[in-house]
């Protein structure tokens, strides 16, 4: 051992450096905890939130399991789980190294959207592993946040815990971004005086983010054979055969015209840009854009596209990061899906909703519509809300809410 080192059975000691580092320091011990929310001052507080009448609670949802959601915290209580196998812009780092991310997604849960969540961090990377854990925990929540985990594996995990559990199920990489993207999407055309329907998109990237993405515009009017979706290897196109089955359905719904080639032939023409891939575009590239169109570059820390670059061949630019106007970020999109999929206790969630968020993300700043506003501040207070209302309107309206967004559930009669 170096002389001067020492050892604490109780935590490892960081370097004096990271030891002043707030961040460190923010971190220590974690950053939630869990709190009670009925008194514990007596023996008749003991007596009703503990034993005995605590078995009278027990043996009525015994006897009707739909009051589980009225007298258990599942009704506000959402798992965020993962594998650890694409935390952040830092890939497959594992279960233990990704608790601190899936400890801030918690909390930004319960500040924005008031939903209770809980860190689920699975020691496993396999597919079917993954779905056996979510499933045996599914009855301890009334939601599933699917966080983290890597494509292709991300699709198949989502698609079948939607399919064989009766809470929602919302993989946040795809569908929160998608929903982010969208709205943004719609405020840069509104600001242009462009139609959805009438852009031709290039997405650059075919991992969780683009695939949802994709989906996304085209169920929200943008025309499929307008959209351009690139990977690694270059454009997506039908007529290549290395293929996974997803990017085969990609194949299929964009791309009509069988362009073939990179990134800059994917953006001959183009008027919307939007970078998920992490991988950087050449300005010369870039230059081929129709002029005056939308850049969003959302990869973090690097954007594909550099700001000041960006902003010499389009109208309008966002970022993933929080230092640029217009960042694009899950957090407008993820508390009040769940808070108004849970409010009408929904069994899923549907394309609807997730249109119905991105649409009232958007309303927002709707007044204030500027190039460098097309989306509302992470901290807006009005987003969750709003994004919460139009979810349970849309959930009730697709048939999937099982109790009216605005009626409490009346408390029923227990056994004595």
């Amino acid at each position: 051992m170096p002389v001067g080192a020492s050892v604490s059975f109780f935590s490892f000691e960081l370097d004096p450096a990271l030891a002043a580092d707030p961040v460190f320091d923010l971190h220590k011990r974690g950053k939630m905890e869990i709190s009670a929310t009925v008194p514990l001052a007596s023996r008749d507080h003991l007596s009703l939130a503990y034993t005995p009448g605590v078995a009278r609670v027990c043996e009525a949802i015994a006897a009707d399991e739909s009051l589980y959601s009225d007298y258990t915290w599942t009704a506000n209580t959402v798992a965020v789980v993962t594998d650890g196998s694409a935390v952040l812009g830092l890939g497959n780092i594992g279960p233990k190294a990704a608790m601190p991310v899936m400890e801030g997604k918690a909390i930004l849960f319960k500040q924005f959207g008031g939903v209770d969540s809980i860190p689920i961090c699975l020691d496993t990377q396999d597919v079917e592993g993954i779905i056996a854990a979510v499933k045996a925990i599914a009855p301890s929540f009334g939601g599933i946040n699917l966080e983290d985990i890597s494509a292709p594996r991300c699709f198949e995990i989502e698609r079948r815990l939607d399919a064989e559990l009766d809470i929602p199920v919302f993989h946040d990489d795809q569908h929160g971004t998608a929903v982010v993207t969208l709205a943004a999407l719609r405020n840069a055309a509104k600001l242009l005086g462009r139609r959805l329907g009438d852009l031709r998109v290039v997405i650059s990237g075919a991992g969780a983010a683009g695939v949802a993405i994709t989906g996304m515009l085209i169920a929200a009017g943008v025309q499929g054979a307008n959209v351009i979706v690139c990977d690694s290897r270059g454009i997506i196109h039908a007529e290549r055969g290395d293929l996974t089955p997803t990017k085969v359905s990609l194949a299929a719904a964009t791309n009509l015209s069988g362009r073939t080639g990179g990134i800059a032939e994917a953006l001959i023409g183009a008027d919307v840009l939007i970078g998920v891939s992490g991988g950087l575009i050449e300005e010369s590239a870039v230059a081929g854009m129709a002029p005056g169109g939308i850049i969003f570059a959302m990869a973090n820390p690097t954007p594909e596209v550099a700001p000041a670059i960006a902003h010499k061949y389009a109208a309008i630019v966002a970022t993933g990061r929080s230092d640029f106007p217009n960042q694009i970020n899950n957090v407008l999109a993820f508390p009040g899906i769940f808070r108004g999929a849970l409010d009408v206790r929904a069994s899923t969630i549907t394309e609807r909703m997730k249109v119905a968020a991105a649409e009232a993300i958007a309303e927002v700043v709707s007044d204030d519509l500027s190039a460098d506003a097309i989306v509302p501040s992470p901290l807006d207070p009005r987003v969750a809300p709003a994004v919460a209302a139009a979810v349970a309107a849309a959930a009730e309206a697709d048939g999937v809410a099982r109790r009216p967004a605005a009626a409490p559930a009346a408390p029923a009669a227990l056994p004595r």
